[in-house]
Order: structure tokens, then C-alpha cells, then sequence
């Protein structure tokens, strides 16, 4: 009787065991897409020349909420105008900064911003702004073709997602994400 037993014992062990790894694994995947990390695919030419329409990114969603997006993070964010997609785009001012475009020109805290990473200049202005508080101003590097903060005004903190950390699709933008870096800004 005890042998009729223990194959039975054995199949319910290993059901359980193979149960007990796929809820792991589920559990640990919402973990680490919810809280950690998320992909997302650059649709649309806004970015350019930093990011191309169809590169795929890998988001870091942790670290905002271990601190505050920096100017010259590249950032994924809720579409603020109220569509479900999600939108990159770069930091150019911190809540409390001001700031204004002129002849193209990118003004902080009335400091010229030095922006090697564009090709052309808005071909726009915007008087000076003063960005408020838990809001930030973001801007795509294709100047002339970006719906951005210079044309909806400033991004509620609430509703980024993340910083662009590293570029995996296509092959050519292996690696990490160029976020400049911007010295001597108050």
C-alpha cells in the first residue's frame, strides 16, 4: 500500500514545486517591470539625432523615486495631453528654474544652455517661464518637429515614467543613453 502511495506523493511534490516557480516568476517579472524597469519603443523623429523613430529603450523607473530627474536626463513620460501613448523627451528645466527661448536660443535661468547634441535650433521663442513647482520643462532634440513643453508648457512630475537608461534595438545604438550633462547652471 505504502508503494501505491508514494508515486502519488511524488507527482503532487513536483506539481507543487512547478507551481511554486511559475507564481515566483510571475511575481518577480511584475516586480521588476512595474517598479524597476519597462521597454519602450522611440516613435516619431522628436529626438533626433539622439534617439531614431523605431530604437528600442529600456527605462529606468526606479531611480525617480529615489530622487529628482536632473536637466539633461532623457526622460518617458504619460502623453500630458491626455492619450494613452508615452512620450521622450529631454529635461531642460527644474521646478523653480526659468525658462525662455529666443531666436531658437535656450535660455536657463538666463544662462545659455549649451546643446551640442541638436542639429538645428527651434525655429521659435517663448518668453521667460518660471517652471512650478513638482513641474518640468522638456524639449525634443529635433527642435522643429517636437510637441514639447514649448508649445503644452511644463510636465507634471506625476506623470513620468522613468529615465532612458540603455538603447538595445537596433544593434547600431547598442548602449547606454546619452543624458548630457550640464555644468555650471544654477
Amino acid at each position: 500500500m505504502q508503494a501505491a502511495e508514494q508515486p502519488k506523493s511524488k507527482v503532487s511534490s513536483a506539481l507543487r514545486e512547478f507551481v511554486e516557480t511559475v507564481v515566483f516568476t510571475l511575481l518577480i517579472y511584475v516586480l521588476v517591470r512595474h517598479f524597476l524597469f519597462e521597454n519602450y519603443r522611440v516613435l516619431g523623429l522628436s529626438m533626433t539625432p539622439t534617439l531614431e523613430n523605431g530604437q528600442f529603450l529600456v527605462v529606468y523607473k526606479l531611480g525617480y523615486r529615489l530622487h529628482e530627474p536632473q536637466r539633461g536626463d532623457i526622460i518617458v513620460f504619460s502623453d500630458p495631453q491626455g492619450s494613452d501613448r508615452k512620450l521622450v523627451k529631454r529635461v531642460i528645466g527644474l521646478p523653480g528654474d526659468i525658462v525662455e527661448i529666443q531666436e531658437g536660443q535656450v535660455l536657463v535661468n538666463q544662462q545659455r544652455l549649451d546643446e551640442p547634441y541638436i542639429k538645428n535650433p527651434g525655429q521659435y521663442a517663448m518668453p521667460a517661464t518660471t517652471i512650478p513647482p513638482d513641474h518640468y520643462f522638456v524639449l525634443g532634440d529635433n527642435r522643429n518637429n517636437s510637441s514639447d513643453s514649448h508649445y503644452w508648457g511644463a510636465l507634471s512630475r506625476d506623470k513620468i515614467v522613468g529615465k532612458a537608461w540603455f538603447s538595445y534595438w537596433p544593434p547600431s545604438q547598442w548602449g547606454l543613453v546619452h543624458n548630457a550633462a550640464y555644468e555650471n547652471m544654477p
